[in-house]
């Protein structure tokens, strides 16, 4: 199981790391691990090719932009996280292409399911984010590999926290997708996430 906590060996792997630890609460660069950890499990279990640099990278840097330092005042923050991340991957000396598969990777995150074939690290970041943010799917992932993803990288007080950044995008991007999903009852699915039940 250890393989699901396995950064992958690349210079741009530790630097999304160091990024997420300067810049990412530890509530939020908890979640952006366990992100990559459901991700990868997921992956493995169904048997799923997928480009392990990229899916950690993306994973370690989806939610950046919702922290003070990145947020945008016009753009949803999953496509300012976007531009955010294709300025890393110039930095960190991947090509256009490359830039471009990340940012968007993590701007889909946020939109409608993504098959697998037709894009497997924007599906296992979709299938990732939504069963640590709100629950959805959580059934595909055996009960050792919940517990020990949680007990890594603990919830650290998740859902309160999330959601005062969500509803800050929802009220200022009345447009954005986070303001559409608020409107349909996020909030009380992000609160009933089995991850954060009493006595996990």
């Amino acid at each position: 199981m250890d393989f699901i906590f396995t950064r992958p060996d690349s210079r741009a792997a530790a630097a999304a790391l160091e990024v997420c630890h300067e810049y990412a609460e530890p509530w939020l660069l908890n979640h952006s691990s366990r992100a990559y950890s459901w991700a990868v499990a997921h992956a493995s279990a169904v048997d799923i090719p997928h480009d392990g640099e990229l899916l950690y990278v993306a994973a370690l840097l989806h939610d950046l932009a919702l922290t003070p330092p990145f947020d945008s005042h016009t753009l949803p923050f999953e496509e300012a996280g976007g531009h955010v991340a294709w300025v890393f991957a110039a930095g960190a000396g991947w090509g256009r292409v490359r830039r471009d598969r990340l940012a968007e990777v993590i701007v889909l995150h946020m939109r409608d399911d993504v098959p697998a074939d037709d894009d497997p690290e924007s599906h296992l970041l979709q299938v990732a984010v939504s069963a640590d943010v709100c629950g959805r799917g959580l059934d595909r992932f055996p009960e050792d590999v919940v517990d020990a993803v949680l007990t890594r990288y603990p919830r650290l007080g998740f859902p309160d926290a999330f959601l005062l950044r969500a509803e800050d995008q929802a009220q200022r991007k009345p447009r954005c997708a986070a303001a559409g999903l608020m409107r349909d009852g996020w909030a009380q699915r992000v609160r009933s996430n089995p991850l954060d039940a009493p006595g996990r």
